[in-house]
């Protein structure tokens, strides 16, 4: 089943409200929230008993939408820059540096030889069509981080995801329907500021 206008309007307005939705994406079903929202935030880092030090990824519909979010990219070469283009939308997460007005929540202590760069942050242009329709309806970059507990599989359908939340009620108010690519794996994670491969 895929998501209509209408499921879309209704996560929107689940993710306005300050609440957590689950949804598609190119590999496995995620959690979502309003990145501005830290007890939303938080309530997704909870319920995947993870540790709000290691910083979450935002999933945007087109590079406006993470403007908000990041340094400016003129501090990266510009091979790296036109690698990041080039990369979106699509599969892969870039590693940036944050703006210093980015609430600490989704940010995370870069550890680099570069200390010009503080704070960093997880972000993704989606190819997802389910998933970048969600961002544009609510008008904003989202959190995106696996739906499961910290260490265990991911969830790849609706389901998996329905069953999994049964022991944990009342901490996702919304499933958006669709269905997960092809992608096998998680999303590349890559290190902008020094090109190593993350994940």
């Amino acid at each position: 089943m895929a998501a209509s206008p209408w499921h879309l309007r209704n996560a929107a307005y689940v993710i306005n409200a300050g609440r957590v939705i689950a949804y598609p994406t190119e590999a496995v079903f995620g959690l979502g929230c309003d990145p501005y929202n830290r007890q939303a935030v938080e309530s997704i880092l909870a319920l995947k008993g993870r540790s709000v030090t290691k910083g979450v990824i935002l999933l945007a519909a087109n590079f406006a939408q993470i403007m908000p979010f990041i340094a400016p990219l003129d501090t990266l070469p510009i091979e790296r820059i036109a690698q990041i283009h080039a990369s979106w939308p699509g599969h892969v997460t870039w590693i940036l540096p944050a703006r210093v007005d980015v609430p600490y929540w989704l940010t995370k202590k870069h550890q680099a030889i570069n200390q010009k760069i503080d704070q960093t942050i997880a972000v993704r242009i989606t190819a997802h069509p389910t998933a970048a329709a969600l961002c544009l309806a609510c008008k904003t970059a989202l959190v995106s981080t696996s739906a499961n507990r910290s260490g265990q599989p991911p969830l790849h359908t609706i389901l998996q995801v329905r069953r999994w939340l049964q022991r944990f009620p009342h901490t996702v108010d919304y499933i958006l329907p669709g269905v997960c690519d092809r992608a096998k794996q998680p999303s590349q994670i890559i290190d902008a500021i020094s090109g190593n491969i993350l994940r």
